[in-house]
């Protein structure tokens, strides 16, 4: 049977055989990959649902109404490239070509269906996203101190006495790497601001209070230094500033740490000990990087694994593999203009942007902010092209919409940033909708360019960037995964050592060493909108409908303002308003509110993202900063 490779934005990109039997597609994981071991999550058993949705786009459609309304006419795919194309010539013509803008995501990691579609774009010199979204801050703050975001490979753990789950709902997340851990007999620690399903599966839980995590790290250090559990041999001779820094967390007193963080300072004291002796590796999650202090909390953290003598003791990323041939960005003949993807809304009111073309992403659910975002594009005169699987909230605002395929339906590969393999892609039938590296070529052949790197096919585009990683088609085709060898490492910092004391962070305005600012906001409660676990951001609301839309509030917050479990309430901010129903829950500490996020306001006719704030962290990398949004509640 044909090998097949989820490609959603998820840690695990299992490894699949797949096959249609009676006009049904099934699916079950490859029993043969050492991590995702033959199994699937529940989003994973939902694949065959989704591939034979009856909501698939099957025609190219022509926006006919206002944005939004839902109001288009079906063309044929001749009709809506030429559109396309002439959009687009013109585009360039009249503007400039760093007036069009490709806004794509991770929606599908598939090498090729990921990065082939930007040749065309470069070729043609346009803007392009500077991704913050996501991991930005951890990534900038993780490189301050090694020199990289890139961790240890998982399947070390088996070496391992101690994983601790930090700010990640591993459980729901990582659901293979919560399953390779506790295999393996490791302890599981949980340190999180909500008691999530992953806390209650931990050993132990360290609920602490939003935006407190720098703090708690720095007192574990002192802890850690000051009782001298630290590698006293590794420190020595690979740690840079750390007699500065043993003098930074020196000053810091552990009763204020306790008072911040909401952890007695026996439970600090506790962690601290029982990590050095243990090793511990720290799996450093994503959402709370995404706030105002994220960077400096996920600085504070990468500290710890140092201090007891690993190398590389925390997972954060795995960027095993080059992709740069599948992107093409050789083609291109001067500088990209990079647009920050938070400020989006800005640069169309600004009218920089004239035209958009997205793919691999639903950005009207995703992106914070949305009235800000939808109130722009209502009013601007940007020429929108969305190419999709589904008639999405984006879709809805886009002049012309594309019918995509699945993964299902073409070939490709993925690789991972947990693990280090590589998975192969077969296609094993034919629904509806072109890939888009089929959409590339179509609109370059309607464009009259005549580049050949533009038109090459895309087993030869996976051939090559196997070729150039040095890995082995034949066995990729074989098993269906392929093993990327990790080379030897250095840390590539000023020093060349794992930098306490930041030489880089200094280079951007910052502190040298992790800084806590105590969390500010105008309204009382903070607002923190993780992923459900039916979807992946704004992917599989349509398919899987039951999802969880509830307000979850702490009973003392709820006593405060006479909400009951079951009311209907308003949650509102400066940036605007939703209605949903107030869950009590004490898994949500007081001061603290939870809404899932990103689900399809067609559906819904909400999601968390009309709340969120859409600051960026400056120099963090122009991070999002969507966990530090602050509303308040009230029943109706």
């Amino acid at each position: 049977m044909p090998f097949s490779a989820c490609m959603r934005d998820c840690y695990d990109t299992c490894s699949m055989v797949a096959k249609v039997k009676n006009g049904r597609l099934t699916v079950r994981g490859n029993p043969k990959h050492p991590i995702t071991a033959g199994f699937l999550c529940p989003k994973g058993a939902l694949l065959p649902r989704w591939f034979h949705a009856e909501d698939r786009l099957k025609a190219p459609l022509i926006r006919t109404g206002e944005r939004g309304s839902g109001e288009f006419r079906k063309t044929d795919w001749d009709g809506a490239i030429g559109i396309i194309a002439r959009k687009l010539r013109e585009t360039i013509e009249e503007h400039g070509s760093e007036s069009v803008l490709v806004y794509q995501y991770a929606g599908d990691r598939g090498v090729v269906n990921y990065a082939f579609p930007l040749r065309l774009f470069h070729y043609l010199n346009t803007a392009m996203l500077d991704y913050g979204i996501c991991d930005r801050a951890g990534q900038e703050a993780l490189r301050d101190v090694y020199g990289t975001a890139i961790g240890m490979d998982p399947e070390e753990l088996k070496n391992q006495r101690l994983i601790i789950y930090w700010g990640i709902n591993a459980f729901w997340t990582n659901l293979h790497g919560f399953t390779f851990a506790k295999k393996h007999d490791l302890e599981i620690w949980t340190v999180d601001v909500v008691r999530t399903e992953t806390a209650k599966r931990s050993h132990r839980f360290f609920q602490i209070k939003p935006d407190t995590d720098v703090l708690f790290a720095l007192g574990v250090a002192k802890v850690i230094i000051e009782e001298g559990l630290y590698d006293k041999a590794f420190v020595r001779g690979n740690v840079y500033g750390f007699e500065e820094f043993k003098n930074y967390v020196k000053t810091l007193s552990l009763y204020y740490v306790s008072e911040e963080t909401g952890l007695s300072v026996e439970e600090i004291e506790t962690f601290a000990r029982d990590f050095a002796e243990k090793r511990g590796v720290i799996h450093i999650g994503y959402g709370f990087q995404r706030s105002l202090s994220g960077g400096e909390a996920v600085r504070a953290i990468a500290i710890l694994p140092a201090l007891v003598g690993h190398r590389f003791g925390f997972i954060y990323d795995m960027k095993t593999i080059d992709k740069s041939y599948a992107e093409g960005a050789f083609l291109r003949t001067k500088p990209a203009k990079k647009i920050p993807q938070m400020k989006l809304a800005e640069y169309i009111e600004r009218g920089e942007i004239k035209f958009l073309y997205i793919y691999n992403s639903n950005p009207l659910a995703s992106l914070p902010n949305q009235n800000r975002l939808r109130k722009a594009l209502v009013e601007s005169d940007v020429f929108v092209v969305t190419h999709d699987i589904f008639l999405t909230d984006t879709a809805l605002y886009s002049d012309v919409v594309l019918p995509a395929n699945t993964f299902f339906e073409r070939p490709d590969i993925a690789d991972s940033y947990y693990h280090r393999y590589v998975a192969l892609n077969e296609p094993v039938a034919r629904l509806y909708g072109k890939s888009n590296s089929e959409v590339t070529r179509l609109l370059a052949k309607a464009l009259g360019i005549n580049n050949p790197y533009i038109y090459e096919g895309d087993e030869d585009v996976i051939k090559k960037v196997i070729e150039i990683n040095g890995l082995s088609w034949e066995e990729l085709k074989r098993e269906g995964f392929v093993k990327v060898p990790e080379k030897p490492r250095a840390w590539e910092t000023p020093s060349g050592e794992i930098e306490f004391f930041s030489q880089r962070a200094v280079g951007r305005g910052l502190n040298p060493f992790p800084e806590y600012r105590k969390p500010e906001g105008k309204s009382p409660l903070r607002l923190l909108p993780p992923t459900h676990r039916m979807t992946i951001t704004s992917q599989y609301h349509n398919t899987y409908v039951m999802i969880d839309p509830n307000l979850y509030i702490n009973p003392s917050d709820a006593s405060e303002r006479g909400i009951k479990d079951g009311d209907t309430v308003e949650v509102f901010n400066d940036y605007g308003s939703i209605r949903t129903i107030a869950r009590l829950s004490d898994d949500v500490p007081p001061g603290v509110v939870l809404l899932y996020k990103a689900f399809w306001v067609k559906i819904l006719g909400w999601n968390a993202n009309f709340l969120t704030a859409d600051e960026t962290v400056e120099k963090y990398g122009n991070a999002s900063a969507y966990h530090s949004t602050w509303v308040d509640v009230k029943r109706i």
